[in-house]
């Protein structure tokens, strides 16, 4: 069933872009600007050849096939995913052109193109819900694990001129170029300026024969404390915009993992990556300057500090004069920083110190950050609080290694999770996937 986990990582990725596209649309309509149009033609672009020659045309010639097969009562539904399947390139194609006739100046066009780009939101998502709580069910149920290989096979064949490395490498460096002009909706703040639009018309497209590189990848990786190895040949990857949970127990390596990353416990095996390039030997002050930031286990403020200046150490790397902006975003994240700005650190509650350890992480601006156990010791409440901020902070396209012994907390969050077991990796999936692991289930969530 590879092939529905395929299905469902590239939903999440359309998502993210139907969330994009929804905030450009109100903030067009709030400010009356519309600046941002490239972005959205931009987006529409890979929608049309992401979703019409990739992700539908092997729904509809594998998985819907052999779902007419083995489940004739269900030919109503799936009919119905054909049909939007078939009506999609015409919707994309109107919208397009009325995103082209308001580049050109016709306001008579602007109130049609809302409409039109919110309906187009709408109906892809329904699409995707229904699908996912309708059809992809059924196909778990009814389908023999001879179609499945057939499947299965057909969505990782990455050798045919439509579907293969080069396709998807196209795809990848399209979608880094949507992350780059599109930060807001996308990104963690900032807003769109005349630079950033300014640099579409000159895009460049990496070689189509070379993958967009993972945000994290490590392969493996060994450490040792003295003569005891705690880590055992670690291999994991965290792609750009995913957050990648990682459980286990106490003593299984989860924080030993995290601080290798991090540089300050030495590896004596293996490679890390970050954006391709190996830090395996990075310091860990370049490490920081590099995108990767800590949010540490037992939050570790400097409590005789005030609020204020805890968070600017945390973008110490950072000019100064960029800092005021950013403060002022996290006391928009975080309010109750903003209340307390001037007292202490160590004067907050235990709750209050894990938000203000992880705005100060927030503050380095990283392309990564890894938070160790922001749950523990925090009450039902605030766990859930703590962690309605890391699914925003996930949504707005931050890329997450979060680890956490609340595992149904972490995996129900997660893009993808893994289960470490005595500094060894011992399973992998999506987070759905392991939450309906029997074994993770036995073993971590008391079920």
């Amino acid at each position: 069933m590879i092939s529905l986990s395929v299905i469902s990582t590239e939903h999440r990725g359309i998502w993210r872009l139907t969330t994009a596209l929804d905030s450009m649309n109100k903030s067009m309509q709030e400010n009356g600007s519309y600046a941002a149009i490239p972005v959205v033609i931009l987006i529409l672009d890979y929608l049309s050849d992401y979703i019409d020659k990739m992700h539908h045309p092997k729904e509809d010639a594998f998985l819907f096939r052999f779902l007419r097969l083995r489940a004739p009562d269900a030919l109503a539904d799936i009919e119905k995913l054909e049909a939007d399947h078939d009506a999609g390139p015409h919707h994309l194609s109107a919208l397009r052109a009325l995103a082209l006739s308001v580049t050109n100046s016709n306001t008579k066009s602007q109130k049609a193109f809302h409409d039109k780009l919110i309906s187009f939101i709408g109906t892809l998502r329904t699409h995707m819900q229904f699908e996912e709580t309708t059809v992809m069910p059924l196909a778990r149920k009814v389908l023999t694990k001879e179609d499945w290989q057939e499947i299965d096979a057909a969505f990782l064949n990455n050798d045919d001129p439509l579907f293969g490395t080069n396709a998807r490498a196209e795809f990848a460096a399209l979608r880094a170029q949507i992350t780059l002009f599109a930060p807001e909706p996308v990104g963690l703040g900032g807003s769109f300026t005349t630079e950033m639009l300014s640099h579409i018309s000159k895009k460049t497209v990496a070689p189509a024969n070379t993958p967009a590189p993972a945000a994290l990848d490590i392969s493996g990786l060994t450490s040792h404390y003295g003569r005891i190895q705690a880590l055992h040949g670690i291999n994991m990857q965290v792609e750009e915009g995913q957050l990648v949970a990682l459980v286990g127990a106490n003593g299984a390596g989860k924080t030993t993992l995290l601080r290798a990353i991090s540089g300050v416990q030495a590896v004596s095996g293996g490679i890390i990556c970050l954006h391709g390039a190996n830090i395996t030997k990075m310091n860990p002050d370049k490490r920081v300057r590099a995108g990767i930031c800590q949010v540490p286990e037992g939050r570790q403020v400097f409590g005789p500090m005030s609020i204020e200046d805890n968070l600017r150490l945390g973008a110490f790397t950072r000019p100064k004069a960029d800092l005021d902006e950013d403060i002022e975003k996290m006391y928009g994240l975080f309010p109750i920083l903003k209340e307390k700005r001037h007292l202490p650190a160590g004067t907050l509650s235990g709750g209050q110190q894990q938000m203000l350890a992880m705005a100060r992480a927030l503050m380095g601006r990283p392309k990564l950050l890894l938070l160790d156990e922001p749950g523990m010791g925090l009450s039902p409440l605030l766990v859930q609080e703590i962690f309605r901020i890391i699914s925003n902070l996930k949504k707005q396209g931050m890329t997450i290694l979060l680890v956490e012994q609340n595992a149904h907390a972490a995996l129900s969050i997660a893009d993808k999770g893994y289960v470490i077991e005595t500094g060894t990796i011992t399973l992998s999936g999506t987070g759905q996937e392991l939450l309906n692991n029997e074994r993770v289930r036995h073993a971590y969530l008391g079920m």
